[in-house]
């Protein structure tokens, strides 16, 4: 895999698990990217927007260029072609968990960057520079994979390339709500084309990235019960959006209005129970009640 990611999520889908179109945010749980709380905000600080919302998405690399007259850096992610990141007053900066000022951002400095989408833009929410090889998390859908090799290339909607990533063996796969398994055993048959699955990794020497953790979100034909408020609705185009009950997360949900007549009687806030199956590219609902 060539230099420099993923976020993900990822999904990232950015309205939840949408395949391809949409990156999910990952929140990261790894303290090297956990940005601490400032003290108390500073009155420049005051006058700027609040921060974008959604989930946050870790993209490591290496910083290939600043730009203090855009508020852009570029940062070479690994299996992807360079990603433009904007960055303000409000990114916060750390070098090996010292927090620096935004001055300190440099050309070839190894950074995992904590991102959100800030409508079509990515956002920095905080710069974590490293002395070591940073971690990357992407979210995507599988496009192939290879058993002999241990390539796998992955679709995210950060990049406009796939990633490709090398699995090697002991890889932790974990399906959601199920133990994990190596790479060994039968979970690396879950790796097959248009699984959607969350991807944890780091680079090696040669900047290849290398999975440490595949998490299997969904697989073409298995079925998912979704409970939560609706945010979107389109009755026109049978799209809906559900925030879960613990507001971790937003899907997006196709339905056949000729097959959910009463689904007109439904509105933005209504909590509803669907059951959905994932085709390979969306959810498809089955069942769509309101509670």
């Amino acid at each position: 895999m060539g230099p420099v990611l993923a976020v993900l999520m990822l999904r990232i889908v950015t309205s939840g698990h949408v395949p391809l179109a949409e990156l999910r945010s990952v929140q990261s749980t790894d303290s090297r990217f956990t940005a601490k709380a400032s003290s108390a905000p500073s009155e420049s600080l005051s006058a700027l927007p609040a921060l974008p919302r959604g989930k946050s998405t870790v993209i490591g690399g290496v910083i290939h260029a600043v730009d203090p007259v855009r508020d852009q850096l570029t940062l070479n992610v690994y299996g992807a072609k360079p990603i433009k990141i904007l960055f303000d007053e409000r990114t916060q900066v750390f070098r090996d968990g010292t927090r620096m000022s935004l001055r300190d951002i440099r050309p070839d400095d190894r950074a995992a960057v904590e991102t959100v989408l800030d409508g079509t833009k990515i956002f920095a929410l905080s710069v974590h520079m490293l002395s070591k090889a940073p971690l990357g998390e992407c979210q995507g859908q599988i496009l192939s994979y290879s058993p002999s090799t241990g390539e796998l290339e992955i679709s995210d909607s950060l990049s406009t390339q796939p990633i490709h990533l090398r699995v090697p063996a002991g890889t932790s796969i974990v399906s959601v709500g199920q133990s994990a398994s190596s790479a060994g055993n039968p979970g690396v048959s879950s790796l097959v084309k248009g699984t959607l699955i969350s991807v944890k990794f780091e680079s090696d020497t040669k900047g290849r990235g290398i999975t440490r953790q595949i998490v299997i979100l969904a697989t073409p034909g298995s079925p998912f019960d979704f409970t939560g408020t609706i945010t979107h609705l389109d009755l026109h185009s049978g799209i809906l959006a559900v925030m879960t009950s613990n507001a971790d997360s937003s899907y997006k949900i196709s339905f056949d209005p000729a097959r959910f007549p009463t689904i007109r009687e439904l509105r933005e806030g209504t909590t509803v129970k669907i059951t959905a199956v994932f085709d390979g590219t969306h959810y498809v609902a089955n069942k769509i009640e309101a509670e």
